[in-house]
C-alpha cells in the first residue's frame, strides 16, 4: 500500500450575454453598462437644464446632489450668466426624487464632495464672486437635510479635488479667490479622529499647480494612498495648461511619487474599484474636448488602459463620479463648455466568468479518491488513542518533514505569497525562510525533551513543570484556535474561487470540510501525515505549472520577469535600517526567529509531528526536511508572484477590476489562463494546501482535548479501544464544528469575527513560546511565575497593537520576551516551595553530558 501511495505522489508531481444598454469593453472579461434614463426632475415648472460643480454623495441608499451652477439662459460662450443655486435633489430608487428648495445656506458649487458613513461632507466651493472656506456635513433625518459645520479650511479654495484615505480626509490644488484665480498647490488634511486640530498643511507634490484635478483613494499594494491625477495650471497668469502628470502619495511615509504616464482627464472623475483598480471617467485633454475617454488605472502594475466612451453616451466633466458595490453613479455636470446635462449616468460592473469543465471536476475528483484511499487504508491499523494520535512511532522521517512542511503552508499561504509577491516586493521573504535560524533549538532543545517525557500533546509538559491550570489553559487556548482557523482556513480560499470560477462558496466548503475529517476521522495521523505528504505534491506541482506557463507566455520568458521586475524594485529584500516600526530587513528576521520558535516548539498541530517517528534521531531529520523544503518552496512562490505582476504589466487588458480580493490574483490567473485539466490541477493544489492544514487542526485539536481535558476530568482508566472511540469522536465533533464556523461566516457575512478572534487567542498563544523556554532553560521559574508571564504577555501585546511603537510582525516577539522576563522576575520575587525540576530543564541533559 506505501508503494501505491508513493507513485500516487510521483503521479501528482508530474463571453458576456449580449445587453441592449450601451456598454464599455474595458478589459477581457469587464464590461461597464450605461443606462442614460434617469433625470433630474423638473423644478419650479420647468424643466431641468443639470448643474455642473455640485456636491453630491449616496447615503442610506439615497442619492444626494445638491448646489451647483449652470446658464439658464444661454452657454458661457454667448455671454451668458452663470446662476449659482442651493437646491437639494434627493434620488430614493424606491419613491423616486424629492427637491427641496433653498436647501442649502448659500448658492455654492465647485466644493469638493466626501462621503462619510454619517453625511456627505461639502468642502469649500465658490459663488459668483467669492470662494469659501466653509466644510459642513449634510446629513438626513427621515426626508429633511440638516448641514452642521465642521473645522474650516485654512484659506478659501474651489475647483480643488479631495478623497477620503482611511480616517484622513485631503484635498489638493484648487483655487482661492474667483476673479483673477490662480492655480494653487495647496495640500490640506483633515484627520476624522482629531477634528478638533483642525486642517494641516502638508508639503505637496513637486510639480505644477493646478485646479480641476482628479483624485481618488487605492492601495499601491503597500498601502491605501491618494491619487492625484492631470488638472489644469494657470498660476503664471497666462494661457492656461492642460497637465497630463500624475502622483501618488503615501500617508504612512508621508511622502510623494511620480507616476509613468500620460493622464490628460483635466476636470473629469475617478473612482476606485478592486483592490488595485482606479477607473478615470471622462475629462478635456486640451486637443479634442469631445475626446472622453474611460481610462483604467492599475496601482501595482502601472498600466493604463483607455477605451471609448459607447455610442450615445457622453460623459460630463466638473460633476462627481460615486462608486456603489459594482455601480456607478455620475451625478450631471458639464457635456460642452457652458452647456450641462440632466441626466444621471448610471454604470454597471459586469464581469465574466470561467467555470470549470468535465476535464477539470474529473482531476479534482481523482485526487479525491486518493484521499480517501489513504484514509481508508490507515483506518485499519488504529488499534489505540496511542496509535491515532501518534501513528505508533511508524511514520517515516521523510513524511513526517513533508506533513510539518504541509501543516505550516495553508490554502491562505498559498494564495497571499504570491498575492504579496504580486503586490509589494520580496520583503517578508525573509520571514518565510526563517525556520532556518531555529532550526539547531528545535533539534537540540524541544525535540529531546518532548521525546524524553513521551508525551502526547506539548502542554503535558506544561503541568509537569508549573501546574495543571498552566496546562489546561494553554490547551484550551490551542484548541479555540484551531476552532477558529479550520473556519478560516476553510472560507477564505471558498471565497477566491467563488469569485473566479463561480464554484459555490457552500459547496467548496464542505467539499474541503467534509472530506478531510472523512479521512481524518478515519486513519488519525498516520493518514493526516500521508495525506499531507501528497499535498505538499500537488501544492509544489502546481506552484510550478503556474511559473512555468506564465514565464512561456511573456515575449522573453524568465527574462522578462527578471529584468521587468529588476527595474520596477520588486526584488527588494527590504530596508537594512533598524526601523522596528517598519518591516524591514531587521524586523522581519527579528520576528521570524521568535514566531518560529513558538511555532516549531509549541504548536501541538507540528509537535506531534516529532513523535510519530520512532526515534530523536528520525524526528530530526523530518524537521531537516521541512527546513530545506522551506526555501526553495519560498523561493518559487514569491517567484510566482513576481511573474504574476510582469504578465499583468504586459497584459493590462487581463486583469478583472472583479478582482477585490489581493489574495485572489493567482486563482484569478488560474482560472482565465489555464487550459483545461490543468486548471482541475491548480484547483486540486489550492485543495490541497487548504486540507493539509485543515486535516492537522481536525487531529491535533481532538489530541490536546482527549489528553489534556478529558483525561483530566475523568480520572478513569480506559483501555485502548474506549480512548480510541473518543479519540475518533472528538475529531468528528471538533471538524464539524470547524465547518460549520466556515459556513456560519460564509452566510452572515461576519468574516470580521474571524480577525477580532484571531487576535483575542493570538495575544495569548503569543507567549507560549516565552513560557516553554521559561520552564526549559531556568530552575528558578514556578508556577506563580509562568502565570505572571502569561498576563504580562497579553497586557504588553495589547498595549503594542495599540501604541504601534513596533511592527505588527514584532507582537509575538513582544509576547515571547515579556512572558520569559515578567515569568522569570516573578518567580525570583516568589519563590514558592521549591522541588526538584532538575529533569524537566536542560541541567539534566547537561549532567548526562558530563
Amino acid at each position: 500500500m506505501k508503494r501505491l501511495i508513493l507513485l500516487l505522489l510521483l503521479s501528482f508531481a508530474s463571453p458576456v450575454s449580449a445587453i441592449e444598454l450601451p456598454s464599455t469593453q474595458l478589459t477581457e472579461t469587464d464590461l461597464i453598462c450605461w443606462d442614460s434614463s434617469l433625470v433630474l426632475p423638473q423644478h419650479d415648472g420647468q424643466s431641468n437644464i443639470g448643474v455642473a460643480g455640485a456636491f453630491s454623495g449616496y447615503i442610506d441608499g439615497k442619492l444626494l446632489i445638491a448646489g451647483g451652477a449652470n446658464f439658464p439662459d444661454r452657454t458661457s460662450l454667448s455671454n451668458g450668466q452663470k446662476q449659482y443655486h442651493r437646491d437639494l435633489y434627493i434620488y430614493d430608487p424606491t419613491e423616486g426624487w424629492q427637491v427641496i428648495s433653498d436647501a442649502l445656506p448659500a448658492p455654492r458649487a465647485y466644493g469638493v464632495s466626501i462621503t462619510l458613513p454619517e453625511g456627505i461632507l461639502c468642502i469649500g466651493g465658490c459663488n459668483t464672486n467669492t470662494c469659501t472656506d466653509e466644510v459642513l456635513l449634510l446629513t438626513l433625518t427621515g426626508r429633511t437635510p440638516r448641514f452642521t459645520p465642521w473645522p474650516s479650511l485654512p484659506r478659501p479654495l474651489a475647483n480643488a479635488t479631495g478623497a477620503l484615505v482611511g480616517d484622513r480626509i485631503y484635498v489638493a490644488g484648487g483655487i482661492e479667490q474667483v476673479h483673477g484665480a490662480t492655480a494653487t498647490r495647496n495640500f490640506w488634511m483633515l484627520d476624522l479622529h482629531d477634528r478638533e486640530r483642525g486642517w494641516q498643511e502638508l508639503s505637496s507634490w513637486d510639480g505644477p499647480a493646478r485646479a480641476f484635478a482628479v483624485a481618488a483613494t487605492q492601495s499601491d499594494g503597500f498601502d491605501n494612498c491618494f491619487y492625484l491625477f492631470s488638472g489644469r495650471d494657470f498660476s503664471d497668469n497666462s494661457d492656461w495648461t492642460i497637465l497630463q502628470d500624475g502622483y501618488c502619495y503615501n500617508p504612512r511615509l508621508g511622502n510623494w511619487k511620480r507616476l509613468e504616464g500620460e493622464f490628460p482627464i483635466m476636470a473629469g472623475t475617478a473612482v476606485p474599484f478592486g483592490t488595485n483598480h482606479i477607473l478615470l471617467i471622462g475629462g478635456r485633454n486640451g486637443i479634442n474636448s469631445d475626446d472622453r475617454l474611460l481610462r483604467l488605472y492599475h496601482t501595482i502594475t502601472g498600466t493604463l488602459v483607455e477605451a471609448p466612451a459607447p455610442k450615445g453616451i457622453i460623459f460630463p466633466v466638473t460633476t462627481n463620479a460615486i462608486s456603489v458595490d459594482n455601480e456607478i453613479w455620475i451625478t450631471s455636470g458639464e457635456i460642452s463648455p457652458g452647456v450641462r446635462t440632466p441626466i444621471l449616468l448610471h454604470g454597471t460592473l459586469q464581469s465574466s466568468i470561467h467555470h470549470l469543465t468535465g476535464l477539470d471536476i474529473s482531476v479534482i475528483t481523482l485526487y479525491f479518491l486518493s484521499l480517501a484511499l489513504i484514509g481508508w487504508y490507515f483506518s485499519r491499523k488504529q488499534k489505540t488513542s496511542d496509535d491515532y494520535f501518534k501513528g505508533g512511532g511508524r511514520i517515516p522521517w521523510f513524511v513526517a518533514g513533508l506533513s510539518i512542511f504541509g501543516t505550516a503552508l495553508s490554502a491562505i499561504t498559498f494564495m497571499a505569497i504570491p498575492a504579496k509577491a504580486y503586490a509589494t516586493d520580496w520583503s517578508y521573504m525573509l520571514f518565510n525562510s526563517g525556520i532556518v535560524l531555529v532550526v539547531p533549538i528545535i533539534v537540540s532543545l524541544f525535540i529531546p525533551f518532548f521525546r524524553q517525557l513521551n508525551v502526547t500533546t506539548a502542554y503535558e509538559y506544561l503541568e509537569a513543570r508549573f501546574n495543571p491550570l498552566v496546562r489546561v489553559l494553554c490547551s484550551l487556548a490551542f484548541i479555540l484556535f484551531q476552532i477558529g482557523r479550520m473556519g478560516v482556513v476553510l472560507l477564505l480560499p471558498a471565497i477566491a474561487l467563488n469569485v473566479v470560477t463561480g464554484f459555490d462558496i457552500f459547496l467548496c466548503i464542505s467539499l474541503m470540510g467534509l472530506l478531510s475529517l472523512v479521512y481524518t476521522f478515519m486513519g488519525g495521523i498516520e493518514a493526516v501525515a500521508w495525506t499531507e505528504a501528497l499535498q505538499v505534491v500537488v501544492l509544489l506541482g502546481a506552484a510550478i505549472t503556474v511559473l512555468v506557463i506564465v514565464g512561456l507566455q511573456l515575449p522573453e520568458n524568465f527574462g522578462t520577469v527578471v529584468t521587468s521586475a529588476l527595474e520596477a524594485g520588486k526584488l527588494n529584500l527590504g530596508s537594512t535600517a533598524f526601523d522596528l516600526r517598519q518591516p524591514t530587513m531587521w524586523t522581519v528576521l527579528i520576528a521570524t526567529f521568535f514566531t518560529n520558535i513558538t511555532t516549531y516548539g509549541t504548536d501541538q498541530t507540528i509537535v506531534q509531528r516529532y513523535l510519530t517517528t520512532s526515534s530523536e534521531h528520525e524526528a530530526r531529520k523530518g524537521v531537516y526536511v521541512n527546513a530545506a523544503l522551506t526555501i526553495p518552496a519560498t523561493l518559487l512562490f514569491f517567484l510566482v508572484g513576481t511573474a504574476l505582476w510582469a504578465f499583468y504589466r504586459y497584459n493590462p487588458e487581463e486583469l478583472s477590476m472583479a478582482v477585490r480580493d489581493s489574495d485572489a490574483i493567482l486563482p484569478w490567473y488560474i482560472s482565465t489562463q489555464l487550459p483545461s485539466g490543468i486548471l482541475g490541477l491548480i484547483i486540486a493544489g489550492l485543495f490541497a494546501a487548504a486540507m493539509s492544514t485543515l486535516s492537522s487542526s481536525m487531529n491535533s485539536a481532538a489530541t490536546a482535548f482527549v489528553t489534556d481535558i478529558y483525561r483530566k476530568c475523568t480520572h478513569t482508566a480506559q483501555d485502548g479501544r474506549a480512548l480510541l472511540r473518543i479519540a475518533r469522536f472528538s475529531t468528528l465533533v471538533l471538524g464539524l464544528i470547524g465547518v460549520g464556523f466556515a459556513l456560519m461566516m460564509a452566510s452572515w457575512e461576519i468574516k470580521s469575527l474571524w480577525d477580532e478572534f484571531s487576535k483575542i487567542l493570538g495575544i495569548l498563544l503569543g507567549g507560549l513560546g516565552g513560557l516553554f523556554l521559561l520552564g526549559i532553560t531556568t530552575r528558578r521559574a514556578n508556577a506563580f511565575g509562568a502565570m505572571c508571564g502569561i498576563i504580562a504577555s497579553v497586557i504588553v501585546q495589547i498595549l503594542v497593537a495599540h501604541s504601534g511603537y513596533v511592527n505588527l510582525l514584532l507582537y509575538s516577539t513582544t509576547g515571547f520576551l515579556s512572558c520569559f522576563m515578567v515569568g522569570y522576575l516573578a518567580s525570583f520575587c516568589f519563590p514558592g516551595n521549591r522541588r526538584d525540576i532538575d529533569s524537566l530543564t536542560i541541567y539534566a541533559r547537561r549532567r548526562k553530558c558530563l
